[in-house]
């Protein structure tokens, strides 16, 4: 358990992101007297994902802020990256794979970094090909301790807000966020249970909790999925974490998700993107299967492709 991050590693991310990071506030919904949504979509880049690359970014050496930073992402994370690097003065490269909504890369683009398109499967590799060549510091989407804690901070916000929270969702993709959430709230409530969200497209993370390692579905396959931002596998580390911290995984349909967006919409006034709003779904159709009582569901970002949402929306 040593190599897991801790709550004091989340409280401290959580000093070193003040400033940059908003702390969203728990909404209480019009429709469940019961379920509090968490809006990480109005963050600054319109995502959670904004913590853990501010941490990262905090972390750095002088050295290391001077070789600058480079990661993959299909967006949000890179978009993160660049708007915390450029808040700091630092260089950055993003490597983005083809076919990422155009609306995340052209936000990229317009903070001014290098963006660098590339065919999905080459997405780390390339990461890690400059990396090595320039000296750049790869800041990785998930598979960071950095990031972990950093994501972690909307786990500690949750609680604080809700002290007696009995269940919070959040979105499963590579575990960078459900591992942080699940490790800060089961640090200060223990009771909570804390479950993960997939789209049933995209289950590798459910797979890999039940087989006890990392099962890869592959992009041909987690790419049927809507929510483009959970279609990559665990990793080692954020399994691990899952492992010991989140009680459990559940599934939702494409249908699903496109019905939670529009409730979002049209019943909580928040624009959100298909993966932000699983866990809204998970509440919506798979009450059954969820413990009762209070409950939040972390709704991870806003940064939705004007015609996904506008077929949401008919």
């Amino acid at each position: 358990m040593d190599h897991l991050v801790s709550i004091t590693d989340v409280r401290n991310a959580a000093a070193d992101i003040a400033g940059t990071v908003s702390r969203t506030t728990l909404l209480r919904t019009g429709w469940d007297a019961e379920l509090w949504l968490k809006p990480e979509s109005l963050q600054p880049v319109g995502s959670f994902k904004l913590r853990g690359a501010t941490h990262a970014v905090a972390r750095l050496t002088p050295d290391e802020r001077a070789r600058g930073v480079v990661t993959h992402s299909s967006g949000n994370h890179g978009l993160a990256l660049a708007y915390a690097a450029r808040a700091a003065g630092v260089p950055c490269r993003i490597v983005v794979p083809e076919g990422a909504p155009a609306v995340k890369v052209d936000r990229i683009r317009a903070l001014g970094v290098e963006v660098l398109l590339v065919p999905p499967a080459r997405r780390g590799p390339e990461a890690e090909r400059i990396a090595a060549t320039t000296g750049a510091v790869l800041v990785p989407p998930f598979d960071d301790r950095r990031i972990i804690a950093g994501q972690g901070t909307v786990g500690l916000e949750i609680v604080e807000d809700l002290p007696d929270v009995d269940v919070v969702l959040v979105p499963v993709g590579g575990g960078g966020l459900s591992s942080g959430v699940a490790t800060a709230v089961k640090a200060l409530r223990p009771a909570t249970t804390v479950i993960g969200v997939e789209p049933e497209l995209a289950a590798d993370a459910r797979d890999s909790l039940a087989a006890g390692s990392v099962v890869v579905w592959g992009e041909e396959r987690t790419y049927r999925t809507m929510a483009d931002g959970l279609r990559l596998p665990p990793s080692e580390l954020t399994l691990a974490h899952l492992r010991a911290r989140l009680d459990r995984i559940v599934t939702v349909t494409e249908e699903e998700i496109r019905a939670a967006m529009g409730r979002l919409v049209a019943d909580a006034r928040l624009v959100v993107e298909p993966s932000g709003a699983v866990a809204v779904a998970a509440r919506l159709f798979h009450a059954a299967e969820l413990p009762s009582g209070r409950t939040v569901a972390v709704v991870t970002g806003g940064n939705v492709d004007p015609a996904v949402l506008a077929g949401v929306l008919r």
